[in-house]
């Protein structure tokens, strides 16, 4: 298999955080090519924290709202405020919709996201950081923030990363896995340097993977070889269960607790929190 060039270097791999306790870890789950799981991991690492007793919210910024279809969510329910308020000004956002214990808050993405990126531009200088004005605003605090960013790079997606503490890259396990990276890993460092010097990545996260093809077993090694410990030690393999679970309108935790997706990203929710030196919460339910 022919590799892709190295990606050119970004910002370190976080293994702790240095917000204060009651600053929420912002995590922007993000890659601007669509079906490499970005979503999937958005809703089950959200999922996933929240169902070790940490207070999560997920904000779907993706006008398609995928991340709230797949958890059941009515991306135009009356009373639950949507990702668009908390966007724009005046930042007047209804609460989040409430899953129920042990599950991530969610403010839902909808078509209204289509014109973001015109209507941030409308707002003249404030348009860079009007998510981390909007965020700042939010009637209760959390201990994480999951942003489900767009398959793109545009202004909506700088306002997600200008709002975000750390990022987490999701790979499809495919032969092009590494195009288009060196174009992501650049971008998050000139934003880095312009823009938020502590935004950090948090990891990069390799999924639909098959270890039994030798095609998935030579990407894991490219990407390995090319991102270091940038690379999450937990996979996602593909399987069906992590396909069908949007359709029920439920995280993989609740549709196949014990199969091998859930045990996957339970595996990685535990490694988010041991990067960002966080505690597992006592008491919390497994």
């Amino acid at each position: 298999m022919k590799q892709a060039a190295a990606p050119s270097p970004a910002p370190i791999v976080s293994r702790e955080t240095s917000d204060g306790p009651s600053t929420p870890v912002t995590i922007a789950i993000i890659n601007q090519k669509g079906g490499v799981g970005k979503t999937t991991s958005a809703v089950n690492v959200a999922a996933g924290l929240a169902l070790r007793g940490y207070d999560t919210l997920l904000i779907d910024l993706d006008p398609q709202g995928n991340a709230a279809i797949s958890l059941g969510v009515d991306r135009y329910a009356e009373g639950v405020g949507t990702a668009h308020d908390i966007l724009l000004p005046p930042h007047r956002a209804a609460p989040p919709l409430a899953l129920g214990p042990n599950k991530p808050f969610v403010y839902p993405g909808n078509v209204s996201l289509i014109r973001a990126d015109l209507d941030l531009l409308n707002l003249g200088e404030a348009r860079d950081h009007a998510l981390r004005d909007g965020l700042a605003a939010l009637p209760r605090p959390y201990d994480f923030i999951i942003l489900d960013a767009p398959p793109s790079l545009g202004i909506l997606t700088l306002n997600i990363l200008i709002a975000s503490t750390h990022v987490l890259i999701p790979i499809q396990c495919e032969y092009l896995a590494l195009e288009g990276l060196t174009m992501l890993l650049d971008t998050l460092g000139e934003i880095q340097k312009t823009h938020h010097p502590t935004l950090q990545i948090l990891g990069c996260l390799i999924t639909m993977s098959d270890l039994r093809t030798n095609l998935s077993q030579q990407v894991v090694a490219d990407v390995r070889t090319h991102l270091g410990d940038r690379v999450f030690d937990t996979m996602i393999p593909r399987t069906v269960r992590l396909s069908e679970c949007p359709s029920h309108g439920q995280s993989i935790f609740d549709y196949e607790r014990w199969g091998a997706g859930a045990r996957s990203y339970d595996a990685l929710t535990g490694e988010i929190l041991r990067r960002l030196g966080k505690p597992a919460k006592k008491g919390a339910p497994r």
